[in-house]
C-alpha cells in the first residue's frame, strides 16, 4: 500500500465533504493504517506521544471520532479497538456500508468482509421481525487460517 497516496485520497474525500484532514488527524490515520492489528485508543496515544512528544487522550478521541464519521476507520466494539476501513481512501468510501469482521482470538488478526449476502440476510431477518436496523456491524470471533494450521505444517 502506498501510504501517502492513501492519505492523500482520504484528505480529498474529507475535503469533498467540507471536512479537513488536519495534520493530527492524518497522523492518527497513518498510525491506524500502519498497525498490523486493531489498536486501542491508548496504544494510539502512546505511539502519538512517541512521534509528537505531547498528546492527550481527548485529542486522540476527537481524531478517532472524526475518522469514524468520515468512514475512514472502524471501531471493533468487542475489542474497543480501531482498524482502517478496507475502502479507506477510495472515492466511494465513507458511505454507510455494512461491516462484517472476522477476529482471530489467538493472534488478533482481523479481516473486514464486504459480503452483501450477509447484509441482505440480516436486513431481511430484521424486516420480518418488524425491526428497522440502523448501523449493522457483525463481529465474529474464532481462529484464523494461519492459527488453525497444525504446528510444523
Amino acid at each position: 500500500m502506498d501510504m501517502e497516496a492513501t492519505l492523500d485520497r482520504a484528505a480529498g474525500q474529507c475535503a469533498a465533504r467540507g471536512a479537513q484532514l488536519t495534520p493530527l488527524r492524518r497522523q492518527v490515520l497513518r498510525l491506524v493504517l500502519a498497525a498490523e492489528q486493531p489498536m486501542g485508543a491508548y496504544a494510539l496515544l502512546d505511539r502519538l506521544r512517541e512521534e509528537r512528544g505531547v498528546a492527550a487522550p481527548p485529542t486522540v478521541y476527537r481524531a478517532l471520532d472524526f475518522l469514524l464519521e468520515q468512514g475512514l476507520i472502524h471501531k471493533l466494539e468487542r475489542l474497543n479497538a480501531f482498524l482502517p476501513c478496507v475502502e479507506a481512501g477510495h472515492a466511494h468510501a465513507g458511505h454507510d456500508h455494512q461491516h462484517q469482521f472476522l477476529i482471530c482470538g489467538t493472534c488478533g488478526a482481523t479481516t473486514e468482509l464486504t459480503d452483501h449476502a450477509v447484509a441482505h440476510a440480516l436486513e431481511a431477518a430484521a424486516a420480518r421481525a418488524g425491526f428497522k436496523p440502523g448501523r449493522m456491524t457483525v463481529e465474529v470471533e474464532g481462529v484464523c487460517a494461519r492459527c488453525s494450521q497444525p504446528a510444523g505444517a
